[in-house]
């Protein structure tokens, strides 16, 4: 019967969701070895290693005292939580050897990995309220390459996008019978938002469709003015009680406050107090702000077309589901427009347009709205439209648009989570472990050695995950980025000049596509370790030498140890 096949399709479906959930885990702990941007270490686990566990980290611009920019909230309740745990157990005895590079790697993404369910309980909250096919749109999101990849590592985008799935769920509990939203919604909003806004200023972007559609249902539930005023007076007053919670929390971590000097200045005096805390205050949205609004910063980052998010990075992220979101929008503004010429549209409330239209466009101007916004500015990466595959499924999701495409959507996100959940600077990761063990592996003499570990043509290096102690002083970490040959080759020269003890070990970390250019050098190395695979797309491999049998060399990273002999 009918009824049999839809519930047999409905098993399928949910056997198939657990097994990509399990995936998802795993594929967290195994390590995934991809490096997708330096912002997944540089943002959060990096400075937190530094500060929680006294390790050897660079500290980037966002994080440092004179011009903060970034909130040290979340990435102590993220990262630092963690890296806490990992400190109390090893100082407990209960785990003497904790604290090592793969520990360092997967805590912190297993956190957010679990975090990352908050999309899957959000569909299955959301799914039902937007007609769109439940386990259809849990497949979509657990299958996509995004929430395999993306979601599990250490992004603010990925908090971003979580926070956007909840206030995406808070906004939509008012019921389809139409009884009122829930009271305690408006303060929870307030907080989210404002979270989100520290967290990142661009959820504001994320936010706007969002709170409007629920101001909507709010004026149009609500009879008296008293109460609408009521639960838009909650809204605001958490949103400056959350605001004030992180500018007092950013305000201890980035500048030299403490209780004890606060309480030193006055004991009698609460307003001394207020006036030193008000005159160091530190409001990291504003400065974040204050820095990419002004164009000659943006160009240092990269510029871009201002359509690249919707020509680009959306077909990048979401394949085939962004272009017939794409077509869906064309399809509904087309509509509108005539709708609107025949004056239809006077006569009908905001909320009753949104939700009442077919095929639901609320969920378009979830994702075209924020994707609008974004443009605007002129560095566009992929990751900044993370959070938008939400909404995209759950549009996918309705009338069975994804259906007759499954095969292409199964193809590009196995292609997707290989290329860069593998390839994409793949080589760095197991590189860092592999220094890691041989650093800390026994000296055989009483003599220390010492280590200079030289990047070059790589993503930077995150230095945590190579486990080394502020006060040890016997390892140097130089990363030359994409230098040119003959800097390079200078570079390595003078090291190699420097070479005066018998138990100083200086490598070479590059990827094969550069490997001809070292050779150029004039050094000598005495060993050589392939790591592999290991594509950079800054310095790509020759087509000509991957038709070969040599193609192996061109998507390995090597580690070079320099000859004693320089």
């Amino acid at each position: 019967s009918a009824g049999g096949a839809a519930e047999g399709r409905a098993m399928r479906a949910r056997a198939l969701w657990a097994l990509l959930a399990a995936l998802r885990a795993g594929w967290c702990l195994l390590p995934q070895s991809g490096y997708l941007h330096p912002d997944e270490f540089f943002q959060a686990p990096e400075v937190m290693a530094g500060d929680i566990l006294n390790l050897q980290v660079f500290y980037p611009w966002e994080f440092l005292s004179s011009f903060p920019c970034r909130t040290a909230v979340f990435p102590l309740m993220t990262s630092g939580v963690t890296y806490w745990a990992i400190k109390s157990l090893q100082q407990l005895d209960i785990c003497s050897s904790c604290i090592n590079s793969y520990a360092l790697l997967v805590s912190p993404r297993l956190l957010f990995t679990i975090f990352s369910f908050i999309l899957d309980y959000s569909v299955y909250r959301l799914a039902p309220f937007w007609e769109a096919d439940l386990w259809k749109a849990l497949v979509l999101l657990a299958g996509s390459y995004v929430t395999l990849v993306f979601y599990t590592r250490t992004f603010t985008n990925t908090l971003e996008g979580l926070l956007f799935a909840l206030l995406m769920v808070l906004v939509s509990s008012k019921k389809s019978n139409g009884s009122s939203v829930e009271p305690t919604s408006s303060p929870l909003i307030g907080v989210i938002t404002t979270a989100g806004f520290f967290n990142r200023p661009t959820f504001l972007a994320f936010a706007l469709m969002p709170l409007l559609y629920w101001a909507g249902l709010i004026v149009d539930s609500q009879r008296s003015i008293k109460t609408v005023i009521n639960h838009f007076l909650k809204l605001i007053l958490c949103a400056c009680f959350t605001a004030i919670v992180f500018i007092t929390a950013d305000t201890f971590y980035f500048t030299s406050v403490s209780l004890d000097n606060l309480y030193s200045i006055n004991k009698g005096s609460i307003f001394d107090i207020i006036a030193q805390l008000h005159e160091k205050m530190v409001v990291t949205p504003f400065n974040f702000l204050s820095y990419n609004l002004n164009p000659r910063n943006l160009a240092l980052h990269g510029s871009h077309p201002r359509v690249t998010h919707f020509t680009v990075n959306g077909i990048m992220l979401f394949g085939v589901l962004h272009v017939l979101a794409i077509g869906a929008g064309f399809k509904m503004l087309k509509k509108y427009v005539h709708q609107l010429m025949r004056v239809k549209l006077c006569y009908r409330g905001l909320s009753g347009l949104l939700v009442h239209s077919e095929g639901n466009p609320t969920l378009l101007l979830f994702y075209f709205v924020p994707l609008a916004f974004l443009s605007l500015f002129s560095h566009q990466e992929p990751r900044f439209l993370i959070p938008l595959i939400l909404p995209l499924v759950l549009f996918s999701a309705s009338q069975d648009r994804a259906v007759k495409w499954k095969h292409l959507i199964i193809i590009f996100n196995l292609l997707g989570a290989f290329l860069f959940g593998c390839l994409h600077q793949g080589g760095l990761i197991p590189c860092l472990f592999h220094l890691e063990q041989l650093i800390h592996s026994p000296v055989p003499s009483n003599h220390p050695r010492h280590y200079t570990l030289l990047f070059a043509h790589t993503y930077m290096p995150p230095r945590f995950l190579l486990n080394i102690k502020k006060t040890d002083v016997h390892i140097q970490v130089i990363d030359m980025a994409g230098s040119g040959e003959e800097t390079l080759c200078q570079t390595i020269k003078q090291q190699a000049s420097d070479f005066t003890c018998s138990n100083c070990h200086i490598f070479v970390i590059i990827p094969g596509t550069v490997r001809a250019t070292i050779e150029k050098c004039g050094v000598s190395f005495k060993n050589e370790t392939v790591i592999f695979p290991h594509l950079s797309m800054e310095d790509p491999p020759q087509m000509s030498i991957l038709s070969t049998g040599n193609w192996r060399s061109q998507l390995g990273l090597y580690i070079l140890q320099l000859g004693i002999d320089q």
